[in-house]
């Protein structure tokens, strides 16, 4: 019935329907989903966009096949899902070329005092970037705190300030902002989940999308970045 449901037996696409925490950058949703779209059968792709605790509400009743989240499903959720770890990688700082330029040189250090733009308090980016901060003794001026990504790359494609970006997507970042890479670390990480109902995953869409994140997406974490701390 549910494969009827999805439109197998008519002939229609398979339907992947995915949650999307809203603090995932857009251009990791789009790389972690895009390997769904060249199956071998037609798949039509809805995504919507919220909160975990709203996700999980959907995956629960099944309205949803997968969420796509920056930290994993704590113990303490009622909601019977599994997490299957997608990949990890560092973060990148950016801004405009004048900028770059100012504070590429000794980096780190040289982000103390830097005009900063960060995301709100309460992400895993932000937990993350002021643990490494705080490690290394850099007070950076933080003129702009953001729940949306989008919105906190605008403000530095505008030269506002320095802000950060998983390495996975340097190129895209530099390409579509016209900003420059100041340096990165490994030390702060970016995590990525599959948040399913399946434990073991069998939908096909969810499997090209955790086999693909794995084995081309995140290969390379491992590898040193721009300019690593």
């Amino acid at each position: 019935m549910s494969e009827s449901l999805k439109g197998r037996s008519s002939g229609r696409p398979l339907q992947l329907s995915v949650g999307i925490v809203d603090v995932v950058p857009k251009l990791v949703a789009y790389r972690l989903l895009e390997p769904a779209l060249h199956l071998d059968e037609p798949v039509r792709i809805l995504c919507s966009e919220g909160k975990l605790d709203t996700l999980l509400a959907d995956i629960a009743v099944h309205k949803l096949d997968m969420v796509l989240a920056d930290t994993p499903l704590g113990s303490s959720v009622n909601v019977r899902a599994f997490n299957h770890p997608l990949g990890e990688c560092g973060i990148t700082f950016f801004a405009v070329p004048p900028l770059a330029a100012r504070y590429r040189e000794g980096f780190p250090e040289s982000l103390q005092d830097a005009p900063m733009l960060v995301p709100v308090e309460g992400t895993a980016l932000r937990g993350a970037l002021m643990y490494w901060l705080d490690r290394l003794g850099i007070r950076p001026h933080i003129v702009g705190e953001f729940e949306d990504r989008a919105l906190m790359q605008a403000f530095g494609q505008s030269g506002v300030g320095v802000f950060m970006s998983p390495s996975v997507i340097d190129p895209d970042i530099s390409q579509q902002h016209g900003v420059e890479a100041i340096g990165s670390t490994t030390d702060g990480r970016e995590r990525y989940y599959a948040i399913s109902t399946e434990r073991r995953l069998r939908h096909p869409g969810v499997v090209a999308v955790s086999q693909a994140a794995r084995l081309e997406l995140f290969a390379d974490t491992a590898e040193t970045s721009v300019a690593q701390a």
